[in-house]
């Protein structure tokens, strides 16, 4: 072989290695890219603000979805038995976080593991279900933000709703068996029911299919205003829920405002897309090597009122001034 040849095939050489080179860092930066599972109990379109302003979040700590970190969501469109097979998938992923957006969500990831960090974007009571043993020191895998102070909330709605709706003796709860904190507030609406001199009727419905046969169990029952409790499913149907309220004629209270921007009447709690982006910053410490038992159990800190005055019109109901003045919103 001439020494011509021998430079020619060195140079190839070179050539080759110089553009192999960029695939393998790019390969190996693909392989240290952080991965995050976030797992949902309602549909893509449902939970779409929940996620986004999760997404914002981590936007706003540098973390970019394709380019430095990757997100992998499931949906299990309100059905509760899909979330072990979603949690299972998410931990063949191998993903560094999982992120839950209801009592439900984390509920499987935890049944799923004890050891991958799990940041609750939303949960009901994460004390009172036991997801952890103190909101200072959780002490175990899952941190996050807990969307009740206490079940005290729901005697404070059931004062607002008799407020807007005081003729109503008869009002009924619709609660979902299969979340473990309706059982306390459920008992903190019956101890506000006896001061309001007002009679209770819990409804159930713990699946998608079963909220048109709670609200004919409401008709039954002759209820004339309703409490819906918080829960992932029923956010997740707030607007067949919204338009079974008005076409049953019950005034509702609800815990999330966006049961109101789809129509309903009246709702007092915190913002579920607030506490998805705060989450966010929990997943980033995680990231950056904290660990979940470490990081303290968020509560919220301020509470919405809003008031839709368009349905209060269509119920054929006067809204008290004293109460539209202490009203976060209305919406006429």
């Amino acid at each position: 072989m001439s020494i011509a040849s021998m430079i020619k095939g060195l140079v190839a050489v070179a050539a080759l290695l110089l553009l192999g080179a960029p695939l393998a860092v790019d390969a190996q930066l693909a392989a240290k890219m952080p991965r995050i599972g976030l797992l949902s109990l309602n549909s893509q379109e449902s939970s779409r603000s929940t996620v986004d302003a999760f997404r914002k979040g981590l936007r706003e700590r540098g973390w970019v979805d394709g380019q430095n970190i990757a997100i992998d969501v499931r949906y299990a469109d309100g059905m509760v038995d899909r979330l072990p097979t979603f949690a299972a998938e998410l931990i063949r992923l191998k993903v560094d976080v999982i992120v839950t957006t209801s009592s439900a969500t984390t509920q499987a990831a935890r049944d799923a593991t004890r050891t991958i960090p799990i940041v609750m974007a939303v949960s009901a009571d994460a004390l009172g279900e036991g997801f952890v043993t103190s909101l200072a020191h959780p002490t175990g895998n899952i941190t996050g933000l807990t969307f009740l102070t206490g079940p005290e909330i729901a005697g404070k709605q059931l004062e607002l709703l008799k407020a807007v709706a005081p003729a109503a003796s008869r009002i009924a709860v619709l609660a979902n068996p299969t979340n473990r904190a309706h059982a306390s507030l459920t008992r903190e609406l019956q101890v506000a029911a006896r001061t309001f001199g007002v009679q209770l009727q819990v409804v159930d419905a713990r699946s998608p299919d079963q909220v048109n046969a709670a609200f004919a169990a409401m008709t039954k029952g002759r209820a004339e205003a309703l409490v819906v409790l918080t829960d992932a499913m029923f956010f997740g149907q707030r607007r067949g829920i919204v338009d079974l309220s008005a076409a049953s004629r019950l005034p509702a209270m609800y815990h999330q405002r966006e049961f109101v921007d789809a129509g309903g009447l009246i709702s007092y709690g915190a913002s579920i897309p607030d506490m998805s982006h705060r989450a966010a910053a929990q997943v980033d410490k995680i990231l950056k090597g904290a660990k979940p038992g470490d990081i303290p159990v968020e509560r919220p800190t301020q509470f919405e009122l809003i008031i839709n005055l368009k349905t209060a019109k269509a119920l054929g109901i006067t809204v008290p001034q004293s109460v539209i003045l202490r009203a976060d919103q209305v919406i006429e």
